[in-house]
């Protein structure tokens, strides 16, 4: 006897921001009957996985929300991981969506069935179809590592930021950090007071620029509850100041002079030493790679006990880092700051109509249709795909264009009852060209620098080229005459 296999009209994969702000507004749109697959023991996508000492958004919260669940309540400017997980449960909570979710259910492959004309599923849990597939898994969910000769021997411990190891004390320790990303100037100023040395291994010095962030007053936020126009305009003043961060790359590159003359001044303000300062100056242009805020950073790597190299790394012994000079670094701990890999290990998992993967498409090139479809992929919509994520703009603003417009899709859809959908090659292909055509001369592919912003071959990895407003207006309906519509 055969056991049928669960059938769902929507599938999710993620609940994080995407992923919960899906559910909210598909639900308010009439679709009920939707599932939420998240692979880890509870919500929050990043905001679950990352637990590192200090972890907080770079973005000011109240931008960094949901515009539809204002929160007058952030205790800083700069939410903390912990505050910013609350928030999303709260969230969750309030517009009922828990009820949606199957946690620790990890999607292991997803394939389109031409023949039925929907996506058959495979999960840790067991099988099930979908008449569409989202993905909201997001873009910075899996640990990238740095390829290091000797690393299998090291005896001491090593981890990176995203698997911090909290029960490994680091008092005392001789610390190798290697990387600089955002993650690493947001740990290093926590640790660098606990452990006997810190070593700082740095390929190339991040700009620097002033994070001020504060407690918010008791007064401040009781205004804000009571004042909601006023939470609006924080916002709206937050949006324009960071959308204007385009001007360098968008605009006219020398647009990042007050940018760069900002971090020269902080970085000539916090760090004394003009030796270590000269390390820690960038040589490339302010933008090509992301700017970073903090206050913190600097100092702590100007205290006796903290150390920058920027001599490449040789290789890794059982109890030391030995650079290409042949100076050899005693260490305890090796942790590692490096990021995230540039395609997210779902798309290998998502399977189109010529058998080919996400992720096979993405290594020949970025590829999509205004970040929420792929040719090749029937009933298939995402959040934050290839050229769906801005350089200068919060990736929440980003996400709820995305969640509009898919939204609008199956509301679409549904009305002409149609069973499937597919965005049309040439359509795909335009936006493709325009995308190329208006990287080209960009600060991301002209700065100086190499980041997760280009592909090994220098072209866009797939950042939105343009004003994420104008953005938010392209993806604000549905254009149907750009997909082949099915019944």
């Amino acid at each position: 006897m055969t056991t049928a296999v669960e059938h769902t009209p929507i599938a999710i994969v993620g609940a994080g921001f995407g992923g919960i702000g899906l559910a909210i507004k598909l639900r308010e749109a009439g679709f009920e009957d939707l599932v939420i697959l998240e692979r880890a023991d509870d919500l929050g996508g990043t905001w679950q996985a990352n637990t590192y000492p200090g972890c907080a958004c770079d973005v000011p919260s109240h931008l960094y929300s949901y515009s539809f669940a204002p929160n007058p309540n952030w205790s800083r400017m700069y939410g903390r991981q912990s505050e910013i997980l609350e928030y999303l449960r709260a969230v969750a909570v309030e517009h009922d969506v828990l009820r949606h979710m199957r946690f620790g259910v990890e999607l292991l492959d997803a394939r389109w069935d031409d023949a039925d004309s929907r996506w058959r599923i495979e999960t840790s849990a067991g099988p099930l179809t979908a008449d569409f597939l989202i993905s909201a898994t997001g873009v910075f969910a899996e640990a990238k590592y740095p390829e290091l000769p000797g690393l299998e021997t090291f005896e001491g411990k090593a981890f990176h930021s995203l698997h911090w190891d909290h029960d490994h004390d680091l008092t005392g320790q001789r610390v190798a950090v290697i990387g600089t990303g955002a993650s690493a100037v947001q740990f290093v100023p926590e640790i660098q007071p606990l452990v006997e040395k810190l070593l700082l291994f740095q390929r190339s010095a991040p700009w620097i620029v002033p994070r001020m962030d504060r407690v918010t007053s008791g007064v401040e936020r009781y205004l804000l509850d009571r004042i909601p126009l006023a939470q609006r305009l924080i916002r709206g003043g937050f949006y324009s100041a960071i959308e204007a961060f385009g001007l360098i790359s968008l605009v006219d590159r020398r647009f990042r002079h007050p940018y760069e003359a900002l971090a020269r001044w902080q970085l000539q303000r916090q760090v004394r030493d003009p030796e270590l300062r000269a390390k820690l100056l960038p040589d490339y242009v302010i933008g090509c790679k992301r700017a970073i805020f903090s206050d913190a950073y600097l100092p702590a790597l100007d205290q006796p006990n903290a150390e920058v190299v920027t001599e490449a790394i040789a290789e890794v012994r059982p109890h030391s880092i030995v650079l290409r000079d042949g100076t050899e670094h005693p260490v305890d701990t090796i942790i590692f700051g490096t990021g995230f890999t540039s395609i997210p290990t779902a798309y290998d998992r998502y399977i189109g109509i010529d058998g080919r993967s996400m992720a096979q498409l993405y290594d020949k090139e970025p590829q999509s249709y205004l970040g929420v479809a792929v040719s090749g992929f029937p009933n298939f919509f995402c959040t934050l795909g290839p050229f769906g994520a801005a350089g200068n703009q919060s990736a929440i603003f980003m996400i709820e264009s995305q969640i509009t417009y898919i939204v609008d899709a199956l509301i679409t859809l549904s009305d002409r009852g149609a069973r499937r959908v597919q965005v049309r090659l040439r359509a795909q292909q335009a936006f493709l060209a325009e995308m190329a055509h208006r990287s080209t001369g960009t600060v991301w592919l002209t700065g100086g620098c190499q980041s997760y912003y280009t592909t090994a071959d220098g072209r866009n990895a797939g950042l939105y080229p343009n004003w994420s407003f104008e953005y938010r207006r392209r993806t604000a309906k549905f254009d149907s005459a750009n997909y082949e519509v099915t019944r």
